[in-house]
């Protein structure tokens, strides 16, 4: 790659830089039709990165391909942006970083927005901006390159030929700082990035922060009492009582995507996710019109699990499929029954994923009482660029006494682990 022939711009929308030219930086080697079906293309010389830390169970039999992540999607984003979710009027004004190359195409792309708040984040930030503002500085705007609501793993560095990322990452980075500088804001921060990123972000100086999530991991399992065998005993009893337990009152549940999702269901749905929203976060992030909006682009990317009673619907559990992932995000209820939480959002998460042969399941973010349940403890990156010296060192001294201690914790998690011991 000659450098002299690279133009970095920004653009303030998606929809300006279209969907195939974004989707190809994306998800290269995918195609996504109307219906949001998703296919194999032929693949470009692409190295293979998982979005989290585990790799492909059969990654040989997939030539040099990264895994389809549905939510660095141009439709994903794009709904955020054009429903009003995720634009200038609730604090996310899009700043998308575009690296053109000689020949005009686009090479690589920086999901970015320029931000006068932390909020949707789920890397938290308060207590540097508190510190700084007490200090005197003003830690808004700041730079915030991430999936707007959705503390999931992928790519942050859209870089359409994967093999470039070494050379081409170092040129995204600068060109993130001088945006920042340029937009005059405190920092830029890129949140729930892959492990290759940060390690290529960290040679660039930037700031590395980690944390945690619980995954489940499919070790080839045909069904779900396979998974229960490799158990040890009196977690294997426990989980068997719970899913008993949430079915016992005559619950039916329905796995919903594509065409079979209708407008009653999102309207059921929605008000499951406003009561768990309200009770959570004070003000939900999402819009009905959101669900409506990416029910008709993404329908085939969507797994709606749905529990009824009678003829009503009284829960129901809102996850995204990827290439080898299933990826929980939202869960709501209107009838408290004991353990239907952990039957709609792990196990029948689990059921799902064995049935289609993915390799992950992603309950959402924290929660160490997923450990109990099969999802074990993964490590999550982000990368930090902060401008003013001081607050730089101050952060940089708090993040590797941070990283120790997720790095503790994880060791002690281990001991804690469902599985029996070899």
């Amino acid at each position: 790659m000659n450098r002299k022939t690279i133009t970095l711009s920004v653009e303030n929308s998606l929809a300006a830089i279209g969907k195939s030219q974004w989707d190809a930086c994306a998800n290269p080697g995918w195609s996504v039709g109307e219906d949001g079906s998703v296919t194999t293309v032929q693949p470009a010389h692409q190295a293979v990165e998982s979005d989290s830390e585990h790799e492909p169970p059969e990654a040989e039999s997939i030539p040099q391909q990264i895994p389809y992540n549905p939510f660095i999607s141009y439709d994903f984003l794009h709904t955020l942006e054009d429903s009003g979710c995720a634009d200038l009027s609730t604090g996310w004004y899009a700043q998308h970083l575009v690296m053109e190359g000689s020949k005009g195409g686009i090479d690589a792309i920086v999901p970015c927005y320029l931000k006068n708040h932390s909020q949707g984040e789920y890397v938290f930030d308060y207590g540097w901006a508190d510190a700084f503002e007490r200090a005197g500085g003003n830690y808004y705007p700041k730079l915030q390159a991430s999936v707007p609501f959705t503390p999931v793993t992928g790519r942050r560095l859209l870089i359409k030929n994967t093999t470039d990322a070494a050379e081409t990452t170092p040129i995204l980075a600068q060109g993130l700082v001088e945006l920042t500088n340029k937009m005059n804001a405190s920092s830029a921060h890129l949140t729930f990035l892959t492990s290759g990123e940060a390690a290529l972000l960290d040679k660039a100086g930037f700031l590395i922060r980690t944390d945690q999530q619980f995954h489940w991991r499919n070790d080839g399992y045909d069904q779900f009492d396979d998974f229960l065998g490799a158990l040890a005993s009196r977690k294997r009893k426990a989980i068997r009582r719970e899913r008993r337990d949430a079915l016992d009152s005559g619950l039916t549940i329905e796995w919903l995507t594509g065409n079979d999702i209708t407008e009653a269901h999102w309207d059921a749905f929605f008000s499951f996710y406003m009561d768990t929203g309200a009770r959570k976060w004070g003000q939900p992030y999402l819009d009905r019109a959101f669900f409506s909006m990416i029910g008709e682009r993404m329908g085939k990317q969507i797994l709606l699990i749905m529990a009824r009673q009678g003829d009503d619907y009284i829960a129901g559990a809102l996850n995204f499929i990827g290439s080898h992932t299933l990826y929980g995000r939202y869960w709501g209820c209107n009838t408290h029954l004991p353990f239907l939480h952990f039957e709609l959002c792990y196990y029948q998460a689990i059921d799902f994923a064995i049935a289609h042969g993915m390799q992950t399941v992603e309950a959402g973010a924290q929660g160490p009482h997923k450990l109990a349940r099969g999802y074990l403890p993964i490590k999550t990156h982000s990368a930090h660029w902060i401008t003013h010296s001081g607050l730089r060192d101050a952060v940089a001294e708090y993040l590797d006494r941070e990283r120790l201690a997720v790095d503790m914790d994880q060791q002690a998690m281990a001991d804690y682990a469902p599985f029996r011991k070899s």
